[in-house]
């Protein structure tokens, strides 16, 4: 039996229950009967014997007699450490030689630590999770992980036949991080961490919350994954970013759920990878003229039925398309084509899954322990602890790990009025006031805003983009204003009123005529997306086309004058996929987008004025440049009830407005023909007709201007000109003055 440990503490290594197993294991300057001495001890259950190995020489270690598993050799008048390796014989009679992880020292830095103390290390993703490094000239991975309230926690994976006893990690002090460097692991090698709380003993195995790669569900093992390995050809995009998202650029979003956009196999039953998508997904939003594509979350979740926003793993991509790299790929892709990469990211709240961060040490750790504040009913899912340091440095730097190692170009934060609000959804008696009795979140305020200030600072240039759904104020302007600092914000009340609009019966609209105006009551107090989102085509709401009223053709006619007057209307613009061709299905995120409508005309000529549309806008700046400002924007009749029409002027930027860009759009929601219908213009000269939605290429009707006319010296709707158009059915219209053409009323 050693003589040099205490069997108390031999016990505790081999029942799995030591916290500070380097006080036991490893090398250790001890003193015998014979003086000084350097003691080795290791704890191997898997071994039958073991030996020290130093150079060429071999010495056996002698094996505990009341705790097998537990080998100690003893160096006598040794005072120096000495490199060594472990060599084990297993009971097959195989022979294995290893380094022994307790041999090395600590990886994490006393900076790291005061820093993740102080929830300001922002860069934890370079710190925490598993990283493939050579530490004291060995070649391993390094694990670290935040375990505040374990008595132990250890490694575990198919390395040491996931036994919790064989790994245990070094506590870091009262951080309540724990590390461990592990030679000889590499990378694809699956992992987790065992904790043992000290409440109860609690035994469970978690996921790594700061893991770069996981399993498939239902698996849900962290693996390991090197992420300095990939080669970037973005260089062009990330330098011209800042330009191309800046507020006066055109944003056309196209919202994709990856799993259900395309699939291939015999009953279109395989998902497309990563790479499958960089090829067919990104040359069709190109073609189709958007800027950005935005991608429902692709961070790790176990339940597809989720649609990504029960997230389990906040740093590791979806294995159901492929790797880290092979993300890494779709991106690069989209940028060398020109087109940037929103994600959705979901800080609001996260599952219950045994696995994940779900009383993670035994603890109520990343979640509020009291269910008024920590406990999301209507999701059945958990409410981060946004007034916790570690909980918000956790999510901050999940946040700069997207935009840093994978070259993300805009985060739009799920669900941020349910962080605004401690009663959001909550009956009286359900939740907790704060400190001022009030009902705002004043942690999850703080979190927000410092999240946009990291963003701004870190990655100039990226959006963040909030999905909003009440009137909290100031939500898209800067902190320094008092702001929560977003670059964006969805604009859910124009959604619902037009969509509320264009699903009555056009002999009804008259009666709602508000619908269309009242948005530009308050369109310029935030910087707005006008979303048609992947939540309006769900859960019994009908398919964008089938929202619209009427017969076939009325519907496709309602269609694209409403996307026609979304294109024209004041913000960016968000659709989600199969509304460019008119799916009539509701989307189902098991299956796939219903290509085989574009065989026929009518749907291949709606997705053709998508494209149109979408190529107008970026060609246009009238359309584009001044999106949050009445400077941009001018009625030239809101007035028009009784035949549900309207006309507006959109106006570039420019130091004079009266030579500004302008473009006069002119829209009718009845399907009844407006012949000789007069609008007034602000300047004289030729007004070509840019788009008519009524196009026969577009399957309509085919009434129209004849490609443009000239404005009459007829003073009209407050303007010193006007033109005489046919507005056709159910259309929107757009017009240009020729080049030349100086206006005569500029905006105030």
């Amino acid at each position: 039996m050693p003589t040099t440990v205490e069997p108390a503490e031999i016990a505790a290594i081999a029942g799995a229950y030591h916290g500070t197993p380097f006080d036991v294991l490893g090398q250790h300057l001890v003193t015998t009967a014979g003086g000084p001495a350097v003691a080795i001890r290791a704890y191997l259950p898997q071994a039958a014997s073991v030996s020290v190995r130093r150079g060429d020489a071999l010495y056996p270690m002698v094996p505990d007699t009341t705790a097998p598993g537990f080998f100690e050799a003893v160096f006598p008048g040794e005072t120096e450490f000495s490199p060594y390796q472990l060599q084990l014989t297993l009971p097959d009679g195989t022979s294995l030689v290893q380094e022994d992880p307790y041999r090395f020292g600590p990886v994490l830095t006393e900076f790291d630590l005061y820093l993740f103390a102080e929830g300001k290390h922002y860069e934890l993703y370079e710190k925490l999770g598993a990283h493939v490094i050579e530490h004291e000239g060995v070649a391993g991975v390094v694990f670290a992980v935040w375990a505040p309230n374990a008595q132990r926690v250890s490694v575990v994976g198919d390395f040491n036949q996931w036994d919790g006893r064989r790994a245990p990690m070094r506590p870091r002090g009262a951080t309540g991080l724990w590390e461990l460097f592990i030679p000889g692991l590499v990378q694809a090698d699956l992992y987790k961490y065992e904790i043992k709380s000290r409440f109860g003993g609690l035994l469970a195995v978690k996921s790594d919350p700061y893991g770069f790669a996981m399993e498939m569900r239902p698996g849900t093992a962290s693996i390991v994954w090197d992420l300095s390995r990939y080669e970037w050809h973005d260089q062009g995009w990330m330098a011209a970013r800042p330009k191309r998202q800046a507020l006066d650029a055109p944003v056309a979003v196209y919202e994709v759920h990856l799993g259900s956009w395309q699939r291939v196999g015999p009953q279109a039953n395989r998902w497309l990878t990563y790479r499958e998508l960089a090829d067919k997904l990104v040359p069709y939003a190109v073609d189709l003229g958007y800027t950005h594509l935005e991608l429902l979350p692709i961070a790790e979740h176990p339940f597809d039925g989720s649609w990504g926003y029960q997230v389990l793993g906040y740093f590791a991509p979806t294995a159901r398309f492929g790797t880290p790299d092979d993300f890494r790929y779709f991106v690069d892709t989209a940028h060398q084509a020109g087109l940037g990469v929103i994600l959705d990211w979901v800080p609001a709240h996260f599952p219950k899954d045994a696995a994940g961060l779900a009383f993670f040490d035994g603890t109520h750790l990343y979640e509020h322990a009291d269910p008024r504040r920590g406990e999301q009913r209507d999701w059945g899912t958990l409410i981060f602890n946004f007034g916790r340091n570690e909980v918000s440095a956790f999510l901050l730097t999940n946040a700069l790990f997207w935009l840093d190692k994978y070259h993300i170009d805009g985060l739009r934060v799920d669900a941020v009025a349910s962080m605004l609000y401690l009663d959001y959804s909550r009956k009286a008696g359900e939740w907790l006031p704060n400190e001022f009795g009030g009902r705002e979140n004043l942690e999850a305020v703080r979190f927000l805003k410092t999240f946009n200030e990291l963003v701004y600072l870190k990655f100039p240039g990226v959006l963040t983009i909030a999905e909003e759904s009440t009137s909290w104020p100031m939500v898209s302007r800067p902190t320094y204003l008092g702001g929560l600092g977003f670059s964006l914000k969805w604009n859910m009340g124009w959604m619902h009123d037009m969509l509320d609009f264009m699903s009555k019966d056009p002999i009804y609209r008259r009666y709602h005529h508000n619908s269309l105006t009242f948005s530009l009551v308050y369109a310029f107090s935030e910087n707005f997306v006008l979303p048609f989102s992947h939540d309006e085509v769900v859960h019994l709401k009908n398919s964008m086309l089938g929202k619209m009223p009427g017969d076939e053709w009325r519907r496709f006619a309602n269609l694209r004058a409403l996307y026609g007057y979304m294109y024209a209307h004041p913000g960016k613009k968000l659709l989600f996929m199969g509304g460019e061709f008119g799916q009539y299905h509701e989307w189902n995120f098991a299956g796939q987008l219903d290509w085989n409508l574009l065989d026929y005309p009518i749907h291949r000529k709606l997705q053709h004025f998508v494209r149109d549309l979408n190529h107008l806008y970026q060609a246009q700046p009238a359309l584009h440049e001044v999106d949050f400002s009445w400077e941009g924007f001018q009625w030239i009749d809101l007035h028009d009830v009784d035949q549900s029409a309207l006309s507006f002027l959109r106006r570039a930027r420019a130091e004079d407005p009266a030579v500004a860009e302008c473009i006069v759009v002119a829209a009718n929601f009845t399907p009844v023909p407006r012949e000789g219908y007069r609008v007034g213009v602000p300047a004289p000269g030729f007004y070509r007709e840019l788009l008519n939605s009524d196009s026969d290429a577009y399957g309509g009707s085919n009434m129209g201007n004849k490609g443009g006319l000239p404005a009459d010296p007829i003073p009209w709707q407050g303007q010193p000109y006007s033109i005489l158009i046919t507005l056709p059915p159910l259309a929107v219209v757009y017009f240009k003055p020729d080049q030349g053409t100086t206006l005569q009323t500029p905006l105030p």
